[in-house]
């Protein structure tokens, strides 16, 4: 009866030493709890506000600056491979490749470095690739940039040659620069005009040779008689109708002439026909006719005797 007794005081001290516990210890316990929550609260707006300011863009420039990653790099590739990088992972990798029979098909000779060739091979060849580039080398931008390239080329080799062609000039004129076209502009003038006369020559001998050949006609000596004549023709319209619409031909529009007469007005189409005479009758002695250009001071020739002209400089465009 006294151990009962005993056992029951031992229980009821300890019942009121957890009554106490609680009574006392609650209020700590709740607002430890509570003090959690307002920590947390305070943590998440310190790390807003530390990562919402500029701390992060410094961050960034102090391990740019100071090389952290290189350095952590190479510290790694030191620490986990002093002799090298290990080769095994590019190992079993080929491995794995020869073991699928669809990927093995792309490295016959087992070499990895085939995979990417194969793959180019095959995207070159593919019609979506070969569309994408037609698509691309026939764009406007594309075909601009082209001609933008030649105009420039073109317009350079025009520019040198028209410089050197003056510095002819002036050198066998034995003269100081002069506003009248000499011996050098002239000669490439007219070396440009009759190529593109005999040009035009062909086009149309070619043109109707290929009208008689379908009605049945065959060349004889009437033939050779109006091709000559042709060919006077063609030359004696390109030069005369270039002259008289604008006073130069393209050549001369090349090397920057132009051919007046004495009223600086464009030659009309009887002063061009007479012009073109005059060239003529100065290309048949081996050229003599253009040997005045050398003497007289405005540099003018049998032609522009003839006809009353003068061949002068145009102002570059």
């Amino acid at each position: 009866m006294s151990r009962d007794r005993a056992a029951g005081r031992t229980v009821g001290a300890q019942g009121g030493h957890l009554k106490f516990d609680r009574i006392a210890l609650g209020p700590v316990r709740a607002a430890a709890r509570s003090g959690r929550g307002m920590l947390a609260d305070e943590a998440e707006r310190a790390v807003d506000a530390i990562f919402g300011g500029p701390m992060p863009e410094a961050i960034g420039r102090s391990l740019a600056e100071n090389h952290v990653l290189e350095r952590i790099v190479a510290e790694y590739v030191e620490t986990a491979a002093p002799d090298g990088l290990d080769g095994r992972p590019a190992e079993e990798l080929l491995e794995r490749i020869r073991a699928n029979p669809t990927l093995a098909r792309l490295v016959p000779e087992g070499d990895p470095s085939q995979v990417l060739e194969t793959v180019a091979a095959r995207i070159t060849a593919s019609p979506a690739f070969k569309q994408a580039l037609k698509e691309t080398l026939s764009s406007p931008e594309i075909r601009a940039a082209l001609a933008e390239q030649s105009v420039g080329a073109a317009t350079g080799l025009a520019e040198a040659a028209r410089e050197r062609a003056r510095t002819v000039d002036d050198v066998v004129g034995r003269r100081n620069p002069s506003v009248y076209g000499g011996f050098g502009t002239r000669g490439v003038a007219l070396v440009i005009d009759a190529a593109l006369a005999q040009l035009a020559f062909v086009v149309v001998v070619g043109s109707i040779s290929l009208v008689a050949a379908l009605a049945g006609a065959g060349p004889g000596a009437l033939a050779g008689s109006l091709a000559g004549a042709g060919w006077l023709l063609v030359v004696a319209l390109y030069f005369v109708g270039f002259w008289n619409a604008t006073g130069t031909t393209p050549g001369m529009r090349v090397m920057r002439l132009r051919v007046l007469t004495a009223s600086g007005a464009t030659p009309s189409v009887g002063r061009s026909i007479l012009r073109f005479a005059g060239l003529i009758l100065a290309i048949i002695p081996l050229f003599a006719g253009f040997l005045p250009v050398f003497f007289d001071h405005r540099r003018r020739a049998l032609q522009d005797y003839l006809a009353g002209t003068v061949v002068v400089y145009k102002p570059d465009a």
